[in-house]
């Protein structure tokens, strides 16, 4: 029996890119040895993508159509399309052709040679901008730094896995505040890398605002590392250190009975602000955790197309 490939796809307000993603792909899929399907998750969109998808699916039997209750985001998306894929090999990219469909080829083939995760690092991405771009290779520079996990710089969503490591992403990672790309790359397995060039998006615009990308960063490093829980340790360190400084100083300078009033406003203010920090970075630990003991469904589905359950 031939080996099949199941291609997930995000789909969130996509209406205007997905004939011609369909249609790029679809050119991309029939050129190939494995057998395939397309497997469309839609993200609670709120324009014409669902009704495109149900077209697609009846009139090609090997679009599938998973359609949620709301919006549940780009990673419980993934991981629905994880959860309904039925190939040897899954590919996961978005809709709007910046993954482009012609490495399909190119990722079977390291599948054929035995790797089991392929990573697509971005070389290029001229449509994120200046902020984007820096600060992408700043997070990745942090997150290196203070977790016990190398992640690839520029990894993106756009990724490769074998069924053997789906299936471990579906028993042992089921976390409801996710890094789905950080555990692609978290598992082991024999896996390895290939370089592409982001394309501009077909239509449309991104759906990661700033503010977004970064409560999705602060969240990957709150999952991957417990170095922000140590800061209290090294903020009283520092804070005894000045303090030891500014009480050296201050009896050094003095000039009969001090005044100290300016030292103690700064020290009480530096102080405060040490502690609430802490304070913050517990709280968010304990969102996490609160998060996770409540124990909702990462997605719900409101109904399928052409799928065999």
């Amino acid at each position: 029996m031939d080996k099949m490939v199941s291609v997930v796809v995000s789909v969130y307000n996509e209406e205007k890119a997905l004939e011609k993603f369909y249609s790029e792909t679809v050119r991309i899929l029939k050129g190939i040895s494995w057998d395939w399907e397309l497997v469309f998750v839609n993200d609670g969109s709120a324009d014409r993508s669902l009704e495109i998808l149900t077209r697609l699916s009846k009139e090609d039997k090997r679009v599938k159509v998973i359609s949620f209750s709301r919006n549940f985001g780009h990673e419980a998306a993934m991981i629905a399309g994880l959860d309904y894929s039925r190939g040897d090999g899954i590919i996961c990219m978005d809709a709007d052709l910046q993954h482009p469909p012609e490495c399909i080829p190119q990722i079977l083939e390291r599948f054929e040679a035995g790797y089991e995760v392929v990573n697509m690092v971005r070389t290029k991405n001229r449509t994120a901008g200046l902020v984007k771009n820096v600060t992408s290779a700043g997070f990745y520079w942090l997150i290196n730094h203070i977790a016990d996990v190398h992640f690839e710089p520029n990894a993106s969503d756009f990724f490769a896995i074998s069924r053997h490591v789906a299936q471990v992403l579906k028993d042992s990672y089921r976390e409801r505040v996710r890094f789905l790309r950080g555990y692609v790359q978290n598992v082991g397995f024999r896996k390895t890398t290939i370089e592409y060039e982001a394309r501009e998006r077909v239509a449309g615009e991104s759906k990661y605002s700033i503010r977004k990308l970064f409560v999705f960063s602060v969240n990957t490093i709150l999952c991957f590392s417990n170095m922000p829980l140590k800061l209290g340790i090294f903020a009283g360190i520092f804070s005894a250190l000045l303090g030891v400084a500014v009480m050296i100083y201050t009896l050094l300078t003095r000039q009969g009975a001090p005044s100290g009033y300016a030292t103690i406003v700064v020290l009480i203010c530096f102080m405060f602000a040490m502690m609430f920090i802490v304070i913050g970075i517990i709280g968010e630990y304990i969102a996490i955790l609160f998060t996770e003991l409540k124990d909702r469904p990462i997605y719900i589905v409101e109904r399928t197309e052409n799928i065999e359950r």
